[in-house]
């Protein structure tokens, strides 16, 4: 798959855009700061709705417009679809697909899949395990798209649960008697429900990563040291990832019961302790963490592993099997098709071996999209149709 087209309304910088891109390499150029990162944004978010630079869509308005428009025209095999996103401020997103009517944002999940690496990665391996969480979460809902309504709606369920917890916390510190924790149970149950299942998705998809990850980083490295994967879970009984699975029904009934057990906790301090939203993509490398113990070189290399490892189960390759046994993965994922596969202001991070050994494992892609300040950050087996672009415009080169 790829875009052949791109189109933006008010999106971050620019008033407008039009993009016509081509298969394999396309190279955008031009110094910090003038809107490259943008434009790959931009297609990133169709295939996520989410961006790899914040957390929500209102920086990615122009500053004095009330929304922003990304359309994009996306090729599989012999068939082209033209996808819109409609972004607004203070209310929910809507998209279109072929000029059909403004629907819900996430019906367009699972047309396009992308595979982004940032300088941003880096806090993959040396940041906070919320971004790890979110590295799962976004690779599973391109696995199985419908699986964005039920990480929404646990995120709900878990914030009415912490502010219930928060509440009731406030009666036991007050002196009003005792507390009333029937409501809390209602939400134990929805909690528990929606848990299991993001952790069964989520257990399951680091098992699927593991060789993937092992095999990328040897080839990205050429070090010694194995990198490894696993799951660390708030719910005991739910296993690192390694052997065999508990099926989501057994991972709700764990849920729960540790959430009984934490009740006292939980009911002192106003939030919840257990679930999905507290568990932890733990990264190994030569059996040490990596996090404190790998150097920047190996840090780098991992991070570029874990995208490796993803763009590889999405379907990029050559390797027969690319996505993971489980019944709740989609059914209709072409795994022909590869991603497309986004490098933004990388090569300016790497060495230069790691540089030229990124940039073999990637130019056999269908499509790659490549930001840097300078012609000469490009490495030459990702040359093709170059972009020039200054504030606010994108020019063809050439």
């Amino acid at each position: 798959m790829y875009v052949s087209h791109l189109s933006l309304l008010d999106f971050r910088s620019y008033a407008t855009a039009d993009v016509a891109l081509e298969p394999g390499p396309n190279a955008f150029v031009g110094r910090n700061g003038q809107g490259k990162t943008n434009l790959v944004e931009a297609i990133g978010y169709v295939a996520t709705l989410g961006s790899h630079r914040v957390a929500n869509d209102t920086p990615l308005i122009r500053a004095g417009a009330d929304r922003a428009v990304v359309r994009t025209r996306i090729v599989r095999g012999e068939r082209a679809s033209t996808v819109e996103l409609e972004i607004t401020a203070g209310k929910a997103n809507r998209a279109r697909v072929n000029r059909g009517q403004l629907g819900r944002a996430r019906d367009v999940l699972g047309i396009l899949r992308t595979v982004l690496f940032a300088p941003e990665d880096l806090a993959l391996v040396k940041g906070d395990p919320d971004g790890r969480r979110r590295f799962l979460d976004q690779l599973v809902v391109q696995l199985l798209p419908r699986a964005a309504g039920l990480l929404g709606d646990y995120e709900r369920v878990v914030r009415q649960r912490s502010a219930l917890l928060k509440s009731l916390r406030g009666v036991r510190r007050s002196g009003g008697g005792p507390v009333d924790t029937g409501t809390l149970e209602v939400w134990d149950a929805r909690a528990a429900q929606l848990g299991g299942q993001i952790l069964a998705m989520r257990l399951a998809l680091v098992q699927a990563l593991r060789p993937h990850v092992a095999a990328a980083y040897a080839q990205v490295s050429d070090a010694d040291g194995d990198a490894e994967l696993t799951y660390r879970s708030s719910v005991p009984e739910a296993g690192d990832g390694t052997g065999d699975l508990p099926a989501a029904e057994d991972l709700e009934k764990a849920v729960l019961a540790a959430m009984t057990e934490a009740r006292s906790q939980e009911l002192e301090r106003g939030v919840s302790l257990v679930g999905p939203h507290r568990d932890d993509l733990v990264l190994a490398l030569g059996g040490l963490p990596a996090k404190g113990y790998a150097s920047h070189g190996e840090s780098w290399s991992f991070a570029l592993a874990l995208r490796l490892a993803s763009y590889r189960l999405l379907g990029g390759g050559d390797e027969p099997e690319h996505v993971p046994d489980a019944a709740f993965w989609d059914p209709d994922l072409d795994t022909d098709a590869d991603p497309v596969l986004i490098l933004d202001d990388v090569f300016a991070e790497l060495d230069v071996r790691r540089r030229a050994r990124l940039a073999e494992l990637v130019a056999p892609a269908r499509q790659v999209l490549v930001t840097a300040a300078v012609p000469e950050d490009v490495p030459a087996g990702l040359l093709g149709a170059r972009f020039e672009v200054t504030p606010g415009q994108v020019r063809r080169a050439g």
